[in-house]
């Protein structure tokens, strides 16, 4: 009937949870591959300094990466377009720590979520040959799917609306790593189980990894072509992107690769790799020099022309009329004054983020090899120096954080239920959705998870939810809601983690 999980494990899942939070609209927290971080409100640090007046723009930019450019850590390689050409491209820190070779813009990086663009671009493309519509029945093409009313389409997996639940927090909550293997096959029976949606369509935004990853599907099943193949022959060929491709073998050899690590608590790297071969939520291996030639496609297009430019940019609309930041794998948004579309990526050691200001005709690239990378702030940071005589003054509303620490707390007493409400909560839980047990027991005034894998953990003191109120108990993003049967016995609960919300579990006998 499942493993039981242990919930150390589900302690990565909120590690990951942490590096992906996400706005656009009505936002959701999430994990996995994550993207579209919000621009910073300002990046004051990294503008002009004192003593930095006689530097030039290259050197204040190298300035920004000075702490990633040496030989001993990973770091970024750089690409700065300015009307049609490269005016900077840099690689700062090493690309593989073991053999000593350096980054730079040939250097071949796992971009995350910022691979999203290409799946939504395959997905256009397709319309436009009449393979599919934008409005179509998802189940039309994948029947595997339940069946939910309203059906969802096509276009609310493009658009984070289509109320699927994240597929990298399920398979966590279901006790799998981004370092375990699975298959397409795996997933999508995964999916198969699922007997709710997280909301219905098109009434709320929320990131959904599942639901590119149905596109990379959709791509397959509408034009017998993978998505990588396709890609291929509609995108990256075409516009002379020779070392780009959707990485679907994790066992291929890719030249020039980067690899991506994970900072340690002393000071060190360990390399954070993945050998999950899903795409289409990410999963673009690329270079700073080939996202060149994509980006100029925005200007002048080689590849499927004014409409395809027109539907890349439209923006999601909910079904009570708001209009969303998130079009087709790309983010609207303003900083300091500007228009910019974007988009960022995050998984394992990587991190991404390509930032177009359209109406300045210029655009950053920023990918990292290294797990505490923030290119979303480096990116604007370097806006910062090129752009700095047409961005609007950085307002410092200053004292934000002294006022915040003289508020006074206003939260109750914690809830403290009586041991034998407790004890209620004790038990076995099942859930057929993730075909998984959870078994809970009391540990002081909380509820612990107990270890079906202790041997593999051992020395790991688990993690207490908390109580809340009645019959609710909390740890981080995790809620446990229980429910009772008619006679007041606990039947079962609900949990709601981040992008995944009321998985349904039934207590066993």
């Amino acid at each position: 009937m499942g493993q039981k999980l242990r919930i150390v494990l589900v302690a990565a899942l909120w590690v990951t949870v942490a590096v992906g939070v996400l706005k656009v609209g009505r936002a959701a927290a999430g994990s996995g591959e994550a993207g579209l971080a919000e621009a910073p409100a300002r990046v004051q640090q990294e503008g002009v300094q004192e003593g930095e007046a006689n530097l030039s723009v290259e050197q204040r930019v190298d300035k920004i990466f000075a702490a990633y450019d040496n030989t001993r850590s990973p770091g970024c390689s750089l690409g700065v377009i300015q009307d049609g050409e490269f005016v900077l491209k840099r690689g700062y820190g090493m690309g593989n720590l073991e053999f000593g070779a350096p980054l730079s813009p040939e250097s071949v990086f796992r971009i995350g979520s910022t691979s999203k663009q290409f799946t939504a671009a395959s997905i256009v493309l397709l319309a436009e040959e009449g393979k599919l519509s934008l409005d179509d029945d998802v189940r039309q093409y994948i029947h595997e799917l339940p069946e939910f009313d309203p059906p969802v389409t096509i276009r609310q997996l493009v658009h984070h609306t289509s109320g699927y639940r994240d597929y990298l927090t399920l398979m966590d909550l279901a006790g799998k790593r981004d370092a375990d293997y699975y298959t397409d096959e795996d997933l999508l029976e995964m999916l198969s189980r699922q007997r709710q949606l997280n909301f219905m369509p098109s009434s709320r935004y929320t990131y959904s990894n599942t639901g590119y990853w149905l596109l990379s599907q959709l791509v397959k099943r509408t034009s017998g072509l993978s998505l990588r193949e396709f890609a291929a022959e509609k995108i990256f060929e075409p516009l002379g992107m020779e070392n780009t491709h959707f990485h679907d073998d994790h066992t291929e050899i890719v030249p020039n690769r980067a690899y991506g690590y994970a900072p340690t608590e002393d000071g060190g790297y360990v390399i954070s790799m993945t050998t999950l071969p899903m795409i289409g939520d990410g999963g673009v291996f690329t270079t700073v020099e080939d996202l060149f030639h994509w980006d100029q496609n925005f200007y002048g297009p080689a590849i499927g022309g004014p409409e395809f430019l027109e539907q890349m940019l439209t923006r999601g609309v909910l079904n009570d009329g708001e209009v969303l930041d998130y079009a087709f794998g790309l983010g609207h948004g303003t900083y300091r004054g500007l228009k910019t579309v974007s988009h960022g990526g995050s998984f394992v050691g990587f991190r991404a983020e390509m930032v177009r200001f359209p109406d300045e005709r210029f655009t950053v690239i920023c990918l990292c090899n290294r797990g505490d990378a923030n290119p979303t702030r480096l990116s604007y940071a370097v806006a910062d120096v090129y752009l700095e005589e047409r961005l609007e003054p950085v307002v410092d509303t200053g004292g934000d954080d002294e006022a915040a620490a003289g508020e006074e707390d206003t939260e109750g007493k914690p809830f403290v239920p009586k041991p034998e409400e407790l004890a209620e909560l004790v038990g076995d839980y099942y859930s057929e959705e993730l075909d998984v047990t959870y078994a809970l027991r009391v540990e002081g005034q909380g509820l612990a998870l107990e270890s079906g894998l202790a041997s593999e953990l051992s020395g790991s003191s688990g993690i207490i939810f908390a109580p809340v109120e009645a019959d609710v108990v909390k740890y981080r993003f995790l809620t446990l809601r229980f429910q009772r049967d008619s006679a007041g016995r606990v039947s079962g609960f609900e949990l709601d983690a981040g992008r995944v919300t009321n998985l349904s579990f039934t207590r066993l006998p």
